[in-house]
């Protein structure tokens, strides 16, 4: 069975040329959404994916608006809206050393260099300069917010599904 990653969210149209609006949800929109990529279309009432080929990608607002070869019309898109935009397994590349999918950070445990338990990557923030890991307390409580930078993260071992984190004095209160 063939595995599907999400890339974003088509929440409306925008204009009448054909453009939706998307709310993404990709490690790398200027690849995900260059001109040429292919992107599959899955809706709720469809059972099979629909092929869509980027014709058009700018940012606009929080929002990246993308064209579609072979739609020029709002009327094109306009049943699109509510769908998901998925790539496919095999169309993911290879990535440097220290990078990393946001679907391989997903589930982690975080554990201190002493080896305290803090509990389980639930969600990733990119407000800005550096990816902030949410995770989810092992005993309850509040959130910690962990910097993905390298005075913090020591090490992200997927094998043993484990980050290993320095605990800089007020990270988690």
């Amino acid at each position: 069975m063939e595995k599907w990653f999400n890339v974003g969210k088509i929440v409306n149209t925008h204009g009448v040329r054909g453009e939706v609006r998307v709310i993404s949800r990709t490690d790398f929109p200027e690849e995900r959404y260059a001109e040429g990529s292919e992107l599959y279309l899955f809706q709720e009432n469809k059972q099979e994916p629909v092929l869509l080929t980027v014709s058009s990608h700018r940012k606009h607002k929080q929002f990246d608006l993308l064209t579609f070869e072979g739609h020029p019309s709002i009327n094109d898109v306009e049943q699109y809206k509510g769908g998901l935009l998925k790539v496919s397994e095999d169309q993911l590349a290879d990535l440097e050393e220290g990078e990393f999918y946001y679907h391989d950070i997903m589930g982690l445990k975080v554990v201190t260099e002493e080896g305290e338990e803090i509990g389980k990557i639930k969600e990733i923030l990119s407000p800005g300069a550096n990816d902030v890991w949410v995770v989810q307390r092992s005993g309850g409580g509040k959130d910690v917010l962990i910097p993905y930078i390298e005075s913090i993260v020591k090490d992200v071992d997927l094998q043993s599904e484990t980050v290993t984190i320095h605990l800089m004095e007020g990270l988690i209160e």
